[in-house]
Parts: C-alpha cells; structure tokens; sequence
C-alpha cells in the first residue's frame, strides 16, 4: 500500500487479516500500523518517488496494489499486478492511458494558470467501493494461484 495519505488504512488490514494476505505499509515516515504478523512497515527515504519505486520493483501478478498515483499504477501494472485506487476503481490496462492522458491534460491546464476544481471529497460510497474491490481482488488471485 501507497501509504501516504491514504485515507483506507484501516480498511486494508481488517480485509487483509480475514483473506490471511500480508500487507507492506509503505510511506516516507513512521506511522501508526497494527502489531500483527501480517503487517511490515517499510519506511523510505523521502527521495522523490522513493515509496513508488519501492512498490513497483516488488510488484507481480501476486500482488494488489492500493494508489492514488496513476504513475506508479501504470508501472506496476506492467509487472502485472492488480491495482485499485482507494475509491475502489481498478486501474487496469485499459483503463490507464486515459488515466495518464487525463493527469497530463490537468496538470497542463493548472500550469496554464487555470482554476480547475480538485477530487471529489472522499466519501462513505467510496469506502465501501473500495472494500468491495479490495475484497474481489483477492479472491481472484486466490483462485488464480489454487492449486488445480
């Protein structure tokens, strides 16, 4: 997990401790995270994309990423794992050159000067799209990964 301000912590360990999956809280700074067997902090540097570069070298197609940063979800994506944001919308490969086409195009504009409205707040919906997500994405790899 992208851990710097994701607002699905909590979320992330309560689905992860009932599917039995370890979990790598990754952020540039110490946190607060569970004492439990499953969960390994791992602290970076605050070098620009340290935490990204951490994950995406570790990402397989074992793996479910949790991000906000379209980036690192095309990078690990490559790698072939699963990605969802926090909002529980998957990242996929037919989804993220749009995403990256999108961030480009708004990062012109507010370069530009233009006054562009943010994210939406997060939200109870979002939560629960997550968890569902999250939840989904786990099953589907337990199943890939079953042996036959």
């Amino acid at each position: 997990m992208d851990a710097d301000a994701c607002p699905v912590k909590d979320e992330v360990y309560k689905v992860a401790f009932r599917h039995e999956v370890p979990v790598a809280i990754v952020s540039n700074s110490i946190m607060r995270i569970p004492v439990h067997p499953l969960v390994e902090r791992v602290v970076v540097s605050d070098g620009f994309d340290a935490a990204d570069d951490w994950i995406a070298e570790r990402a397989d197609a074992s793996a479910v990423v949790v991000t906000t940063d379209i980036l690192l979800a095309s990078r690990c994506l490559k790698a072939g794992a699963t990605v969802i944001a926090p909002t529980g919308k998957p990242f996929t490969t037919s989804s993220i050159g749009a995403a990256i086409a999108t961030r480009a195009i708004m990062a012109d504009l507010r370069a530009g000067g233009d006054a562009i409205g943010g994210s939406a707040p997060f939200s109870r919906t979002d939560r629960s799209r997550f968890l569902s997500a999250l939840d989904l994405a786990l099953v589907s790899l337990k199943r890939k990964t079953r042996p036959a």
